[in-house]
């Protein structure tokens, strides 16, 4: 079987592999001239990092990542912590797999160094996909003409894939914006900072986490805001923007925005579900078909989830099979990508809670979950029995 993935971001890329694995000849288009490293932080939980080790890749990616023990969650003002949650080697021998937190450029590093350069397309935009009985194709931007029994469309959030398959539909801002800042450990070594901890305050929530084994802190730092912010990693905040939104947060917090060299400025934009994902010979994967809020770190993860079940689905499989077995992977994946979906916009709605009663409330739910759960409640997605193993 022929298959075309359309985009090499990190879904798009593990779809490859994941085809590959299943046996299947494989296209990888991607419209940029070459794969360059953007972005920050990205943390993967058991669930995608078991899909790495299927891969033959944990290792690889491992070595460049760091092993947080706990996640801890923290009052905006002065640091006195809520509660906290193993995500350490509990978790591990619990869920099969560990959690890392890494550089999306390590991830993406060692993912395109594990497609063989014959499968990569790069400076090829995609402008048309179609399909009858028997193919679906691949129209370029220079006018080729690509057949293959499977297309696979992980274009991102803004994918025009999804516009051609199901009509205009546009990403939605969140009503949320974040800073973001990468500093060397260096900088903020005399702050007692703790490894990974997520700071909840009234229409705000900081996460911070480190990369490449201590070496990099990863500071996100989001809030609530009405005005339309863009959706970009590389707009820059203003001098003094980030110290201005969070004045009278820790002290610790504002001295990481302050030592930062650039800080940079995102609007955070999501797609709303859809019913279905796959037409035919065609799916979405990815950002293209349940973008969501980063707030349970599970959008990347779910891209990884999304193409490990895809090669589940088409093991083994007939290019005649291909709208029966796109059907199954849907079936597996909508369900809990939309469930994650949604319960990651609930989480910013209850970081962002006014301090008094209701906040109050939270940190007591937040206490009871430790003690009933210490792995928390974002273990919920990390669930592995989607997987074969075969």
């Amino acid at each position: 079987m022929r298959a075309i993935v359309v985009g090499a971001g990190i879904g798009g890329l593990t779809a490859a592999l994941s085809l590959r694995r299943a046996g299947h000849d494989v296209a990888l288009v991607e419209q940029s001239r070459r794969l360059t490293e953007i972005g920050a932080g990205i943390q993967l939980a058991p669930n995608a990092t078991r899909v790495l080790r299927r891969l033959g890749l944990l290792d690889t990616v491992a070595e460049h990542s760091t092993r947080p023990a706990h996640m801890s969650f923290r009052t905006w003002s002065d640091g006195s912590e809520i509660c906290r949650y193993v995500i350490g080697r509990e978790a591990e021998e619990e869920f099969g797999a560990p959690y890392l937190q890494l550089h999306r450029a390590d991830l993406q590093r060692a993912l395109v160094a594990a497609v063989p350069p014959e499968v990569l397309r790069l400076a090829t935009a995609v402008v048309g996909i179609d399909q009858d009985d028997k193919a679906a194709h691949v129209t370029t931007a220079s006018g080729e003409r690509l057949a293959a029994d499977l297309v696979v469309a992980a274009d991102g959030i803004r994918s025009a894939a999804r516009q051609w398959l199901f009509g205009a539909d546009e990403a939605v801002f969140s009503h949320t914006a974040a800073y973001r800042a990468l500093l060397p450990a260096a900088e903020v070594a005399d702050l007692d900072l703790p490894e990974y901890a997520g700071w909840l305050g009234p229409g705000r929530h900081v996460v911070h986490y480190w990369l490449r084994r201590g070496e990099l802190l990863n500071m996100v730092a989001v809030f609530a805001t009405d005005q339309l912010a863009q959706e970009s990693w590389t707009a820059r905040a203003e001098p003094g923007e980030p110290l201005r939104a969070f004045a009278g947060w820790d002290p610790r917090l504002l001295t990481v925005l302050d030592r930062a060299g650039q800080v940079f400025r995102y609007g955070i934009h999501t797609r709303a579900p859809l019913p279905r994902w796959n037409l035919g010979r065609v799916t979405l994967l990815g950002d293209s078909a349940h973008a969501m809020v980063p707030f349970q770190a599970q959008g990347a993860a779910q891209a990884v989830m999304d193409a490990a079940v895809l090669g589940d689905c088409l093991t083994d499989r007939a290019p005649d099979e291909v709208p029966d077995a796109l059907d199954r992977y849907v079936r597996r994946r909508a369900p809990a990508a939309t469930t994650v979906q949604r319960s990651s916009a609930r989480a910013g709605d209850d970081y962002h809670l006014p301090d008094g009663p209701a906040a109050d409330a939270r940190n007591a739910r937040m206490v009871a979950l430790a003690a009933e759960n210490r792995f928390g409640p974002h273990s919920a997605a990390w669930p592995l029995d989607v997987l074969t193993d075969g």
